[in-house]
This record gives structure tokens, sequence and C-alpha cells, in this order.
């Protein structure tokens, strides 16, 4: 079975609804399993469980089938999804357009290759999938 990987907050900002929604809506169309993941970073101090974010998803789009919660822990989101992404061998993410920009960043000072697509492809063989979140 492939395996969709979307980011979000928590609680839920309006973008990562959105950007939650597609993700549903595209591992439904793909017959695929979701891990929805969520990064606490160290230096905030908080700690969101999978329960918190399982009960945010669910009071929002209902109980989901193949889905899994994850919360991880890290210094910086980019490098905790990238980490998410290759440990569960994802066919694909499905990021907002904030996380993308914040992505080309991280890539330009690790890589100097801003090309998100072409480099998860190449090291994690993985579509990257970008929705606005404006739209919401």
């Amino acid at each position: 079975m492939s395996l969709v990987v979307v980011p979000v907050r928590y609680p839920l900002s309006k973008h990562s609804r959105r950007t939650l929604e597609q993700a549903i809506e595209i591992a439904r169309e793909r017959d695929a399993a979701l891990t929805i993941l969520h990064v606490d970073l160290y230096q905030n101090g908080k700690k969101t469980t999978r329960m918190d974010l399982k009960s945010a998803v669910e009071r929002t789009f209902g109980r989901l089938e193949n889905a899994r919660y994850v919360v991880r822990t890290g210094f910086l989101v980019e490098e905790s999804i990238l980490d998410e992404v290759g440990a569960e061998g994802a066919d694909a993410v499905v990021i907002g357009t904030k996380q993308a920009s914040r992505l080309r960043r991280l890539f330009q000072r690790l890589t100097d290759n801003p090309d998100i697509d072409r480099y998860l492809r190449a090291h994690l063989d993985c579509e990257v999938i970008t929705v606005d979140g404006a739209r919401a």
C-alpha cells in the first residue's frame, strides 16, 4: 500500500486544515495510507500527544480509515518532516505553500539546490504535492 505523509500544526491552523483536506483526498484517490505528522519543537517546550492530534483531526474530518498519527520532537520542523518521510518510505508528502518555502530555504542552505521535488525524488523517491492554504 502506498503512503501519503502530511505535516500539520497543532492546534490545527486554517492552513493545516486545508492541507490536510487535500491530503485526505489524495490518499483516498490513491487508496493509500495516510500519516498525519506534527512536530513539537524542543525549544518551545510543548508536548502534544498522538491522542491530542488524533482528536483534533477527527473533530474536523471525522474518523479516517488507514490514518496514522505521529508526533515527533525536533529542533527543525523541516528536518523532522524529512526524517519521517524517509523512515516511512512515503510515496508522497503533501505540504502547504508556507512549509514549501521554508523547505526551499533549508535545501538552499544544505544542498545549494532549492528544487524540493527533485531532491526528494533523488534522495527519498518521494513526490511533493504543494497545497495553497490561502484557498481555505
